[in-house]
């Protein structure tokens, strides 16, 4: 009889020891899983691009000048489209001769005109 304590020990040991073995499994897929995200993660954040282009300034100045000059063209034709609309539409508005608004409107347009009239040098 004193034989089978040792074994219902050793089989509850045995058993106790599996489950710290599954557990430890689990835990290890989790981490695994959450590497996996980590890593995908980083891809997506493009850090190695970043890294590289910070490793060479005259790359980044290079960029940043042409994002520069695209900006400014942008604003230019885009300011130049929005004056336009504007000075268009005033127009149409003169010509609809409304009292007290019309005749400022008019005047606003004759001063544009005028302005794109004269040589620039």
């Amino acid at each position: 009889m004193s034989e089978n304590k040792p074994d219902a020990r050793s089989d509850t040991r045995m058993k106790t020891l599996a489950e710290e073995a599954g557990a430890l499994r689990r835990l290890l897929e989790g981490l695994s899983k959450r590497l996996d995200d980590l890593a995908v993660q980083m891809e997506k954040a493009q850090l190695k691009d970043y890294v590289n282009l910070m490793s060479r300034p005259w790359q980044l100045i290079w960029r940043n000048w042409l994002s520069g000059i695209a900006r400014g063209i942008g604003i230019a034709l885009g300011f130049t489209f929005f004056a336009a609309t504007i000075v268009w539409l005033l127009q149409i508005l003169g010509a609809l001769n409304l009292p007290i608004i019309g005749d400022y409107i008019a005047e606003i347009v004759k001063i544009v005109q005028r302005q794109l009239e004269i040589e620039h040098y």
